[in-house]
């Protein structure tokens, strides 16, 4: 004998020159495995399954492998099949099974369905290009190595309490020209931007959906320009890199170019945090397209009415299934892949409040999926964030289930401080509560539950915020019908564009007030990029369609507005600095400086009513050095001045020795006087107190 060979990997059945057997259940999709390439794929209610092989390109396959009825385990379809050229096959599957509508069945063996788990799919591997033609079905599998060399890089391990996320589109964010990268609008352009947020001072990208989309979905012609499924929030395949994303995607390293750029990330200490969209599929409603999961399983994995029509609490045509056993179990496998296997720190989840309810879309109290993801092993140290609210009415911010797991876009903290910076004194009591990590909503659970964020891609920009009182949506072709007509916007005096000098100054002022308050508030800070150099939608407030310089970043921008770029940078570096303003606990009460660690004031020290309607409201940070590890004790003040009048400001007292010296100001005109701040109307002054330099030798260390 020259060796001992196991029984398990023989073939036992040929078709053509190919030899196959039955193949392993775990894991499921195509994996290369004991010299050949497994297929595991899971049906409950098909009465058959057939593998469907292509050449890479070809409309025809070459061969077409019914499963036996011996290679079906419990309700999964498995084949070990031997001989493939894993560079040059795509693949997918017939279900046979009744076609049976008004009771959720929606079976048709004429049809070549996509596989769940398939880790790169064909047909949209250059960005806006139809690589499959005209042909019915253009998303086919592909099997890749997992062979990437990630030269000793593991998840970043993210400790949120000092994190501070920028939200990008890896299209939008080097697609203009003016971003001066080789490859715009690819992974490989983001990857040349990382000095630049290393200069910014971000330490985590969120990314918009980078899995799977079309973009030609629902795609059309609107006054000569082409509108585009741009955002991706339409999944076609949870398991596969969005390959139009990638320079590389027509040679098939889609997926090594995305591990590259956040292997590179990595590198330079910024998390990468995924926006993943489980709520809903591509498939839509009952005149939607079936590419995969309704022809796999279509009562398992949508929530489905007793007539076998979709409830849509997702706003796009169907809702998947999420608590069903099967469902949560491919939602974790997938985030357990993108976490091993692309290293991946964190997940931020789309309409999460669709991942609460039952099978009759009811909420449930403990929902087994999100219990399942804050619990699960290899998730144990990967940010879980959740938009909590969905498309059906239910809003859960400060609500969420969590586990202590899971955080919140705090979309009360967006509308509160909107509301307050364009003159609405009595949203103060509530800002109290947003500045301090709204200890209203996660009290239970701290104030790093709590995502704070002024703008998102979803709305205005922060400079369209200061310059629209309505969305301008007609690009989209919609009548200016989309969109959200709640945008607690201020126009500064004139709509859109201007060249009057005095709104121009006034919109700039307004940016950095919101910029100020955002990051000098507790909680986990979220920017939209472009925000620091004022880019503008044009008042687009839902670009979702807009593959053009409506979304793209103008980077001459950066140039013209370099002042706010420095402003914002030197505030990100201020909260790095002072690790009171990212605490993990509520701590309202004195510490080692003799005062409370966070205090509210108004134009007068220690006067603050919390039930006042005011539009000037001061808060005072005391930094204890042992607390926080610091060299010394420091004291922050933010001045808010919302009011159209002109305020001075008293300051508090703070000890012998410590003097007080101008961080921030977002007017030219704010100083500080004999007895505390000059604050112009709408402005902000931020105050650092610390020992002067003559007590430098008695100073604590």
């Amino acid at each position: 004998m020259h060796g001992a060979y196991r029984a398990d990997t023989f073939p036992t059945h040929r078709m053509g020159d190919l030899r196959y057997r039955v193949g392993r259940v775990f894991p499921f999709g195509a994996t290369i495995q004991d010299g050949g390439v497994n297929f595991s794929v899971y049906s409950k209610e098909a009465t058959g399954c057939t593998l469907v092989l292509y050449h890479y390109g070809q409309t025809e396959p070459f061969v077409e492998i019914p499963f036996p009825d011996s290679f079906r385990i419990g309700d999964v379809y498995t084949m070990l099949v031997y001989g493939l050229n894993i560079e040059t096959v795509e693949y997918g599957y017939r279900f046979d099974g009744p076609w049976e509508p008004h009771k959720g069945y929606r079976f048709d063996d004429s049809r070549v369905v996509l596989d769940p788990y398939a880790k790169s799919i064909s047909g949209r591997s250059v960005w806006g290009r139809r690589d499959s033609g005209d042909s019915d079905f253009v998303h086919r599998g592909q099997i890749i190595p997992e062979d990437y060399d990630w030269q000793g890089d593991t998840p970043l391990d993210p400790i949120k309490n000092d994190l501070i996320i920028y939200e990008l589109h890896v299209r939008s964010f080097t697609k203009h020209a003016s971003s001066g990268v080789h490859y715009p609008g690819t992974y490989a352009g983001l990857t040349e931007k990382i000095p630049y947020l290393k200069e910014l001072g971000v330490n985590c990208v969120e990314l918009m959906p980078v899995f799977e989309f079309d973009e030609f979905e629902n795609s059309r012609e609107v006054n000569g320009n082409r509108l585009l499924n741009y955002w991706g929030y339409s999944t076609v395949g949870f398991f596969a890199p969005k390959a139009g994303y990638a320079a590389t995607a027509p040679f098939g390293m889609e997926a090594d170019e995305l591990r590259n750029m956040i292997r590179l990330l990595h590198r330079s200490g910024i998390a990468v945090v995924l926006d993943v969209v489980f709520n809903h599929t591509a498939e839509g409603n009952e005149q939607g397209p079936t590419i995969s999961f309704r022809g796999i399983d279509n009562r398992t994995y949508y929530l489905l009415t007793q007539e076998g029509y979709y409830y849509n609490f997702s706003g796009c045509g169907n809702t998947m299934n999420c608590n069903n056993a099967v469902v949560r179990s491919m939602i974790r496998d997938c985030l357990r892949y993108w976490v091993s296997n692309y290293h991946v720190d964190g997940f931020r989840f789309d309409l999460a409040s669709i991942l609460t309810r039952g099978e009759n879309g009811e909420p449930l109290v403990a929902p087994p999926l999100l219990e399942s993801l804050a619990r699960d092993p290899v998730l144990g140290r990967t940010m879980l964030i959740a938009e909590a609210w969905d498309a059906g009415g239910l809003y859960q911010v400060g609500s969420f289930p969590s586990w202590h797991r899971w955080s919140e876009w705090n979309g009360k903290y967006r509308d509160c401080v909107r509301r307050f910076m364009k003159g609405e004194g009595q949203a103060a009591p509530e800002l109290l509560q947003r500045i301090s990590g709204s200890p209203d909503l996660y009290e239970g659970r701290g104030p790093l539950s709590s995502i704070n964020f002024i703008t998102c891609h979803d709305g205005f920009t922060l400079h369209d915020l200061v310059s629209y009182n309505w969305k301008h949506n007609k690009a989209n072709g919609e009548d200016n019908r989309d969109g959200s007509n709640d945008n607690l916007s201020w126009n500064c005096g004139q709509e859109g564009k201007t060249d009057n000098r005095e709104v121009l100054d006034l919109r700039f002022r307004q940016m950095k007030n919101f910029l100020t308050v955002l990051l000098m508030s507790r909680g986990v800070p979220m920017l939209l990029s472009g925000d620091e150099f004022a880019n503008t939608q044009y008042g687009n407030n839902n670009a979702y369609c807009q593959d053009n310089e409506v979304s793209w970043l103008d980077w001459s921008m950066l140039e013209e507005n370099r002042d706010l770029f420095e402003y914002v940078k030197k505030l990100i570096a201020f909260r790095k600095k002072h690790p009171v303003l990212s605490a993990r606990q509520y701590d309202f009460g004195h510490n080692g400086t003799g005062y409370p660690e966070l205090s509210f004031h108004g134009l007068t020290p220690w006067g603050h009513d919390w039930n006042m309607n005011t539009l000037t409201v001061a808060c005072l940070w005391a930094e204890d050095h042992k607390k926080y590890g610091t060299k010394r004790d420091a004291f922050l003040y933010l001045a808010v001045n919302a009011h159209w009048e002109d305020h001075e400001f008293r300051l508090p007292v703070i000890p012998d020795g410590f003097q007080w010296q101008t961080e921030a100001v977002s007017s030219p005109y704010g100083r500080m006087t004999e007895t505390g701040v000059y604050v112009p109307a709408r402005s902000v002054m931020l105050l650092l107190g610390e020992k002067h330099r003559k007590h430098a030798s008695n100073a604590q260390s």
